[in-house]
């Protein structure tokens, strides 16, 4: 049983086994992440790509085979894979670079990224903040236009106002490929497909999908993508940025220093080509190592039958949620024609009880789930909510902690007189 291979799922709270029910927010680790990042301190620990001794070149090693094997798992190159801190700081990255473009950096080979007055970037309103405030900032750097495609009232995604919304004057389009709040997987063909018919940039925010679903980046088309190690079973502090190897030598760097460097004299400077052209400065390398043995985690269960798990959880919580009385869960409904897909995500408000007196009832059973706005104020908004409560499934979870976690929601509503 893989709850076997996650040590904190032993433990106890409150006096109840632990029921984790909020991978959304970050993930567990398997002991042979912990095992793997260990080690190298024991054994390995050196500056990459800086030392001639021989631990710096295991350590530089390691560090590069971590690239690949991340990047296959995405259908990517490795030379398409940059390493950040997150994927808060991926999506910065592009923005910043961009930035920097339109200042008149990086050349001829920079000039397509350059925004200006008249020129505007769309987003959905169903982003996580990390995807948005971003955006928000770079219009407000160039003088380009936000513009914001919005959400039907069973919250999908409007295509039809995105048809509308993305035009010639758009210049780039990000958008996520699952919602943290609503957990419906949005259609990112239909996406790109709009993005590109115009010539404008795809960026997609994967940190939802990349943990639970198979994804290949390259069959997607898009041309940015970034997602988070900590949500995929590895530590914290590392994330990935992809970006096709022709956009990413074209985009100019947004931090600078040691390791990013050809020559550098006192006046000006020379940049290595993408990817380390983008990763100045000390690496996260047991991070990145740890992120790869997460990864090889991952493809020994299989992608697709995290996918099939996680999508049944996803189903049986919806559907027991909805159910209860004075329970309504946000985002579309399950449908098993396949015109919606879910993953093992339900955010959910409990009529008359506030949703972090929801989420301390559920704690004091040992359940652990996320309450608040999940860094998506506007996707609450648009339905009429300050906060939620979250649970988010992953492959370490059973039918028992879904189960667990709506009966604790019904003796919610007794507790809190509201049943």
């Amino acid at each position: 049983m893989l709850r076997a291979d996650f040590p904190i799922l032993s433990r106890t709270v409150n006096g109840h086994p632990l029921v984790y029910l909020d991978s959304g927010a970050t993930s567990q680790k398997p002991q042979s992440v912990i095992d793997v990042e260990r080690a190298y301190y024991e054994t390995t620990n050196a500056a990459v790509h800086r030392g001639a001794h021989t631990l710096a070149g295991e350590a530089t090693e390691l560090f590069e085979d971590a690239r690949a094997t991340v990047a296959a798992f995405v259908g990517a190159r490795p030379e398409e894979i940059v390493w950040t801190s997150n994927a808060t700081e991926g999506l910065n990255l592009i923005a910043y670079g961009i930035s920097n473009a339109t200042l008149g950096r990086g050349g001829e080979a920079a000039r397509r990224f350059r925004l200006g007055e008249g020129d505007e970037i769309v987003v959905t309103e169903l982003e996580h903040h990390a995807n948005l405030v971003p955006w928000q900032e770079l219009a407000f750097r160039t003088g380009a236009t936000l513009r914001v495609i919005g959400l039907t009232d069973d919250g999908r995604l409007d295509l039809g106002q995105a048809a509308e919304i993305i035009g010639e004057r758009t210049r780039l389009v990000a958008f996520a490929h699952v919602s943290n709040v609503l957990g419906a997987v949005n259609p990112v063909a239909e996406l790109v497909a709009l993005a590109h018919g115009v010539g404008a940039v795809a960026v997609l925010d994967a940190c939802q999908s990349a943990p639970h679903m198979p994804l290949d980046l390259g069959a997607l088309d898009v041309d940015f993508a970034v997602f988070s190690g900590h949500k995929m079973l590895a530590p914290t502090g590392i994330g990935v940025l992809y970006g096709k190897q022709e956009l990413l030598d074209a985009l100019p760097p947004f931090l600078t220093g040691g390791s990013m460097i050809t020559t550098v004299g006192l006046t000006e400077s020379e940049f290595l080509p993408a990817p380390l052209r983008f990763e100045a400065g000390t690496q996260r390398v047991s991070q990145a190592i740890a992120l790869a043995e997460a990864v090889r985690y991952l493809e020994r269960v299989g992608p697709d039958r995290i996918h099939a798990w996680e999508s049944e959880l996803g189903g049986r919580l919806y559907q027991g949620l909805s159910a209860l009385p004075g329970v309504r869960v946000l985002g579309p409904a399950p449908d098993a024609s396949g015109g919606v897909e879910r993953v093992g995500l339900a955010s959910f408000v409990v009529d008359g009880v506030h949703a972090h007196d929801v989420g301390q009832f559920l704690d004091d059973r040992g359940i652990a789930v996320r309450v608040g706005h999940h860094c998506a104020q506007p996707a609450h908004r648009r339905f009429g909510v300050t906060a939620t409560t979250r649970a988010s499934a992953y492959l370490y979870n059973t039918t028992a902690d879904v189960d667990a976690a709506i009966a604790a929601v019904a003796d919610s509503r007794v507790f809190f007189g509201v049943a």
